[in-house]
């Protein structure tokens, strides 16, 4: 079985994040991806963070149509930082025979992981490219083909602020939860 190992912090989770698990299963021949959204995560400040259960939530929503998408409440269960390494032993222990794929954004290749090597021992990383960004060939790291997006959920959460339209970002259901919350409004 493979599987897809897509974290992050999902706030909110939006149609390029889908495209790019959507192409990494069918470029990488997926059986299943799996959707964790990170509890406290090292590289990002926890301000404007919605709480870990309705990103889930949000997850849960865009998701819920796609037969070989899930979604784990793992990371944001565990106390401390959300470390991918540390998902990653745990999904090994819990799925020995499966071949795992971690898949990542281009931006998030300039970020400092913890246990870079054993990450990259424990899976296949597999790399979506970002507008505006150039993308170096790593060794053990494979390139998506896909179209690049211009979405960010940084950008979706000043759209909400500023009262404007985030229709065609994310999926309708993730737009109603953004509403029922009063998520990202000032």
């Amino acid at each position: 079985m493979k599987v897809g190992i897509f974290g992050g912090t999902f706030n909110p989770i939006h149609l390029a994040h889908l495209v790019l698990a959507e192409t990494a299963r069918e470029q990488c021949q997926l059986d299943r991806v799996l959707f964790i959204p990170a509890g406290t995560p090292p590289h990002k400040s926890p301000k404007d963070l919605a709480p870990g259960l309705v990103r889930l939530s949000m997850v849960q929503a865009a998701i819920a149509n796609h037969p070989a998408f899930g979604a784990t409440d793992a990371e944001i269960q565990r106390d401390g930082r959300s470390y991918s390494v540390d998902t990653l032993r745990a999904l090994r222990q819990r799925l020995p025979e499966a071949k795992l794929f971690l898949l990542v954004g281009l931006d998030m290749l300039g970020v400092r992981w913890k246990n870079w090597d054993e990450i990259r021992k424990l899976c296949t990383v597999v790399v979506a490219g970002r507008p505006g960004m150039r993308a170096r060939r790593q060794p053990g790291v494979k390139m998506l083909k896909m179209p690049l997006l211009e979405i960010s959920s940084t950008d979706i959460r000043r759209r909400v602020a500023a009262g404007r339209s985030i229709r065609y970002l994310v999926p309708p259901a993730v737009e109603r939860l953004i509403q029922k919350h009063g998520l990202y409004s000032k």
